[in-house]
């Protein structure tokens, strides 16, 4: 764990000494956007790409679908680093996150299809305005649910769920550019009654396989992304999920609650500021 930190803070030190040095790129937006997506998806189980795909369109000025597609290809191994972490925790529900990412993988790429039709400025601004909704939803109320009350529900009502649920968390996920998680652990918590840790664990589970197909959908459709700014996503982010993993499976729910809803009502209002500002 330490070792993760010391390497993390090497590498972002890495890169700020290349931008004061000199450099015309700026590299404090891929570390901000990759350190925020990365603290996100370990902690709460949000997608990476909820936090990414606003700060590149808003900060960096990337043209909008691609900026999605960068965002989703963060997600896969944010994603799987953090669903490892939860299922050495038992905290992993994979019988229905099987289940549900079979219909989420269908209406991605429906929803991938259909955002490459709307203008650049619906995908940025509804993704900043989800952010800050979720963040409020966490703080207001908080979820609480334990195992013992996801056992009261049956097999078969639980499947049927996670069926129906998947093909709206799919959509959603192509459409947006977010891997499903806001709407996910949304719905997992709220309407399926999950507990929180185990909600977190499947949400990022499926997220992993649902990017990897929006990124895919995504690339094939818009082109190629630009190298850089791929990797520096991708790395930063995935420092900063394994690390936020290991903290969220230690953490009491009402503290990842309130930590998760301060931390995207915050981001929300920059974004939503600087878009206003502009």
């Amino acid at each position: 764990m330490k070792k993760l930190c010391r390497l993390s803070v090497k590498i972002q030190m890495k890169f700020w000494r290349k931008k004061n040095n000199g450099n015309n790129n700026d590299y404090s937006g891929y570390i901000f956007a990759g350190m925020g997506a990365g603290l996100g998806t370990g902690f709460a189980g949000m997608s990476a790409a909820a936090v990414i795909s606003p700060m590149l369109i808003t900060f960096l000025g990337i043209d909008p679908y691609m900026a999605v597609g960068i965002a989703l290809s963060s997600d896969v191994l944010a994603s799987a680093v953090s669903a490892y972490t939860y299922h050495k925790n038992k905290n992993l529900d994979i019988k229905n996150g099987l289940i549900m990412m079979a219909s989420v993988l269908v209406f991605t790429v429906v929803g991938s299809y259909v955002a490459s039709t709307l203008p650049s400025a619906t995908m940025g601004g509804f993704s900043v305005f989800m952010t800050f909704l979720l963040g409020i939803k966490f703080i207001v109320r908080p979820v609480m649910n334990t195992k013992e009350s996801m056992a009261e529900t049956s097999a078969k009502k639980r499947a049927i769920q996670s069926i129906i649920c998947g093909i709206i968390i799919g959509f959603i996920c192509g459409f947006v550019g977010a891997g499903g998680g806001m709407m996910m652990l949304l719905i997992l918590t709220s309407v399926m009654g999950y507990e929180l840790k185990t909600a977190v664990g499947t949400s990022v589970f499926i997220m992993t396989f649902t990017a990897l197909t929006g990124a895919i959908s995504h690339f094939t459709i818009g082109g190629t992304p630009d190298i850089l700014t791929w990797v520096l996503c991708i790395v930063f982010t995935l420092i900063w999920a394994r690390i936020a993993a290991v903290f969220a499976n230690k953490a009491k729910p009402k503290t990842l609650n309130r930590a998760t809803g301060i931390i995207l009502v915050v981001l929300g209002v920059v974004i939503m500021g600087f878009q206003f500002l502009h």
